[in-house]
């Protein structure tokens, strides 16, 4: 069974940054893409960015030259390094991999003024 568990989430002023960590049990981390999505109040989650298997990286619009993707397949873990934080950026994070159900409870970030 797949499970996903973020952290590093908290309360950062605006043009701060955070790193955040999803570890993935389960699953043959290697070998999956992985993504980041967030959910702020009231709205749609949206996808954040995505790493393929071999290291090929994709962002929305609103995060790029900000925010990067990685990850450590010897830790089955994927980051997300943010930089440049904006208010417009305080949402819940969360991680998944694509084409698989299950979501992780998510870790918040607020980005105050």
């Amino acid at each position: 069974q797949v499970q996903l568990v973020e952290s590093g989430g908290g309360l950062v002023q605006a043009g701060g940054s955070l790193r955040l960590s999803c570890a993935v049990s389960g699953s043959r981390f290697s070998s999956n893409a992985m993504s980041w999505f967030r959910q702020a109040p009231g709205k749609q989650r949206e996808l954040v960015a995505i790493i393929t298997a071999s290291g090929t990286t994709t962002y929305a619009d609103s995060v790029k030259g900000r925010f990067t993707i990685s990850r450590d397949n010897a830790k089955n873990t994927v980051y997300l390094q943010m930089t440049s934080l904006k208010p417009a950026d305080t949402a819940a994070y969360y991680c998944r991999i694509p084409g698989f159900a299950a979501w992780g409870q998510g870790t918040q970030v607020t980005v105050s003024p």
